[in-house]
């Protein structure tokens, strides 16, 4: 059995150690494993290698294609354990893509790790397959704004949203552009009666220059609505790149 992954290079899986830069987590050593596919397409994707292949159309603002067969590997489950555990980390960030897509694979290859903390970064559109619940210890849920470009009826799922709401493990981050961008998030609060704990803002972006200027009009707000302000260490440190 076997799960896609995004690749560093053509061949060489995104399987890495790093620090963890954005979310509740941020600052803490890790291991990620970046997973292929996604089922939503953001127009400001910074990961679109995962998903915006070739012949694809949908909209994205760098309008770029990817070769799929560069940009996409396919590896045996026990291998990607055995990768991971090599690099000698306790705590495994699973991303992508939309890992989600894949859970029953997951399950599989994550039931053959020794001491590590799972957490999962999701779009919040796909429950979590049953095997593989059990194993995670935390969920970074990222539903997207009626500026990633999605129609809202595939990218936030009530019944979806919901469950997420009463799951303790779950916190919310969502991607701010924009002031207003504040509005959509206090309704989705609001209908699902999400706790201000756990809900984090992050500004959008791919550099530190947008990151900084966003986050000084973001961190007021975070602030008034007793919200939490995610930086992307990630950025400042590596830039936009992969393997990081």
């Amino acid at each position: 059995m076997s799960l896609t992954l995004a690749t560093v290079n053509p061949g060489e899986p995104e399987i890495f150690a790093s620090l963890q830069g954005e979310g509740p987590s941020a600052g803490r050593p890790c291991t990620f494993v970046r997973l292929s596919r996604c089922n939503l397409s953001c127009t400001w994707c910074d990961t679109a290698y995962t998903w915006r292949f070739e012949g694809d159309n949908r909209p994205h603002r760098d309008d770029l294609a990817f070769e799929r067969k560069a940009n996409q590997v396919v590896l045996d489950e026990a291998d990607v354990a055995a990768r991971i555990m090599a690099l000698g980390q306790d705590r495994l960030v699973i991303t992508g893509g939309e890992p989600l897509l894949q859970g029953a694979a997951l399950a599989r290859m994550v039931a053959l790790l020794e001491g590590h903390r799972v957490e999962i970064e999701t779009n919040g559109t796909v429950a979590p397959h049953p095997a593989l619940d059990p194993l995670v210890a935390q969920y970074n849920v990222s539903p997207k704004l009626k500026h990633s470009g999605n129609p809202t009826e595939i990218a936030l799922i009530p019944e979806r949203l919901a469950a997420w709401a009463a799951d303790p493990r779950a916190t919310f981050k969502f991607v701010i552009a924009d002031p207003a961008d504040l509005d959509e998030v206090l309704a989705l609060q609001a209908a699902h009666a999400i706790p201000s704990e756990r809900v984090m803002l992050m500004p959008e972006g791919t550099s530190s220059t947008f990151i900084r200027d966003r986050s000084r009009w973001l961190a007021p707000l975070a602030l008034a609505h007793g919200m939490r302000l995610s930086d992307r260490l990630h950025i400042h440190l590596y830039g936009d790149t992969r393997g990081t």
